[in-house]
């Protein structure tokens, strides 16, 4: 057989989050196979209740694992490094990062009792590391994280560049910026394939950088007459600088509260990523300080419920309240699917008499991810045979290969499961893969078909009932049946007790019930359900979740 170059996405391909990539080489299902991240998207109340996190079902690559050469991050996002605890053990294989990323990866994977030399810490370009077929090496790039890298993956065949999250940023503030020589170079002997970014395939205009924003948040924060608090992604060192910047600037003590904004400044400073944060308090101090010489720069910029923002959204947090007349900035873009817990958090601090300050009109925040005029010109620079679409939506993919086409160059639009064969002149899809996904369920992983969160919607959407039925030795039923309800209202069109109306429907069932029904447990219960079912559509209009259980005596 023909050796191959394949590219399977199973998560981040079809959607933004949850990255998940595969590349292989070698005779078709016999390839030697790399990692590149491991992500997490969030679950949201009306899809997913109750679930922590959701990543890639890894089934195929566990399936495969023999096959496995190594893991390969490019950044410490979560939805790129979120699941390396949760899928370690399931793929036994060595993760290599950068330096900060390393640090967050080996956090992460200690929680899982997992020791540091589950992860390599690797240098940039040009050192590489070996790995059955492929050689790849760390590619610096800009992103709104410290150490982004694009992947540089040489096959047999020919050099692919995966080019991780990205933004062309000469000036990011913290971290390396955009070097096209290097790209140029690094390019110079042919690109086989670019797999590269599409979120903001859609906007028009040239990515802005990071160092524009100083100026803007320096003046807003120095304007606070009293206790300003800013919000941001804790990963966005660069931003988390220029805002404690713009407090010290002003005068005032800075504190950070929130886990996270605190682990990724300390990650930042351990492996030399930032030399100079401006000095911090703790929180424990920032009581006795007054308002007006007091900024919070908190966590919690997507609406999440247990974060810093939401927490002061709601009440005190740590001893902290806001009050009439205190400033709330958002230096941060809502992520699609998170407007309602924002907006909540905005109003919240609205009712309080918070004025609130938010990025609509681009004054405090730039995006991390290349805009339409960014992918053109690093198409230019990397000059590919082919690009491939990752890191969107459907629909940022399909306009990302429009674009590519439009320049002369082939693409294709593969989604989750999509195997696409690289070897020849244009990319073809090899074969398909189931690619679902994984919930963490408290501390359970849970295929998102095994029905669990299905049934879960089922009856915050219907409501539940209970039935108990008790039946003697002699198999007719001891009193009457009774029921519990959960979710559902007491009284329906009749004005009478639900519970009452069900008991006796189910009452008058059993009465006119056969022996044949009454000594076969499956019977009585697809009976009972059906009555319950009924009754309650005709009381309440609808249909709740009915459970029965049946117990006989001995």
């Amino acid at each position: 057989m023909t050796d191959r170059i394949i590219y399977l996405p199973l998560g981040g391909a079809g959607e933004i989050g949850m990255n998940c990539y595969v590349y292989g080489y070698g005779a078709p299902g016999k390839e030697r196979l790399i990692v590149v991240d491991l992500g997490v998207a969030f679950p949201d109340m009306d899809t997913t209740p109750g679930v922590d996190i959701i990543f890639a079902d890894i089934a195929w690559l566990e399936k495969n694992r023999d096959r496995i050469e190594a893991v390969f991050i490019t950044h410490a996002h979560e939805d790129h490094i979120g699941a390396v605890g949760h899928c370690f053990e399931r793929l036994g294989v060595r993760i290599h990062a950068r330096a900060f990323t390393a640090n967050l990866a080996r956090q992460k994977l200690a929680e899982y009792g997992l020791g540091e030399d589950t992860v390599k810490t690797c240098s940039a370009w040009p050192e590489t590391t070996k790995a059955g077929p492929f050689t790849v090496g760390f590619l610096p790039i800009s992103h709104s994280i410290p150490e982004s890298s694009a992947l540089v993956i040489d096959t047999p065949q020919g050099r692919l560049i995966h080019s991780g999250d990205f933004k062309l940023d000469l000036n990011p503030m913290v971290g390396e910026a955009f070097d096209p020589d290097l790209f140029a170079e690094v390019s110079a002997k042919g690109v086989k394939a670019l797999i590269c970014d599409s979120t903001n395939v859609f906007s028009p205009n040239p990515g802005r950088s990071e160092s524009e924003l100083g100026g803007n948040i320096t003046e807003l924060v120095a304007s606070a007459p009293q206790l300003i608090v800013a919000t941001t992604f804790a990963s966005n060192v660069a931003r988390v600088r220029t805002l404690a910047e713009a407090g010290h600037r002003a005068g005032r003590s800075v504190c950070l509260l929130g886990r996270a904004m605190r682990r990724m400044v300390e990650a930042a400073i351990a492996t030399g990523v930032l030399t100079d944060f401006p000095t911090v308090v703790p929180v424990e101090d920032a009581n006795q300080i007054p308002r007006e010489n007091l900024m919070l720069i908190v966590t919690g910029s997507q609406g999440e419920r247990r974060a810093a923002s939401a927490q002061l959204s709601r009440g005190k947090y740590n001893g902290i309240e806001l009050k009439e007349g205190d400033m709330f900035l958002f230096s941060s873009k809502t992520i699609p699917g998170n407007e309602k817990g924002v907006a909540h958090i905005m109003n919240n601090f609205s009712e309080k008499g918070v004025d609130v300050v938010d990025e609509s009109n681009g004054l405090y925040h730039v995006s991390g991810h290349a805009n339409r005029p960014d992918l053109e010109r690093l198409h230019d620079i990397v000059s590919p045979q082919m690009v491939i679409p990752m890191h969107g939506e459907h629909r940022h993919l399909r306009e990302h290969v429009k674009l590519a086409k439009a320049r002369g160059r082939a693409g294709v639009l593969a989604v989750n499961g999509m195997m696409i064969d690289l070897s020849g002149n244009t990319p073809t899809v090899a074969e398909w893969v189931d690619a679902g996904r994984t919930y963490l369920d408290g501390s359970v992983q849970i295929g998102a078909m095994d029905g669990i969160v299905r049934d879960r919607i089922r009856m915050a959407l219907n409501g539940h009932v209970l039935v108990t039925v008790i039946l003697d030795e002699d198999d007719e039923p001891l009193g009457e049946p009774w029921c519990e309800l959960m979710g559902l209202p007491e009284t329906g069109r009749s004005n009478a007790s639900l519970v009452e109306v069900l008991e006796e429907d189910m009452s008058q069932f059993l009465g006119r019930a056969g022996a044949k029904t009454l000594t076969d447990d499956d019977k009585i219960e697809e009976g009972l359900r059906r009555i319950v079912r009924n009754s309650a559509q005709n009381e309440i209009g609808k249909k709740p979740e009915v459970t029965v259980v049946v117990s006989r005596l001995s």
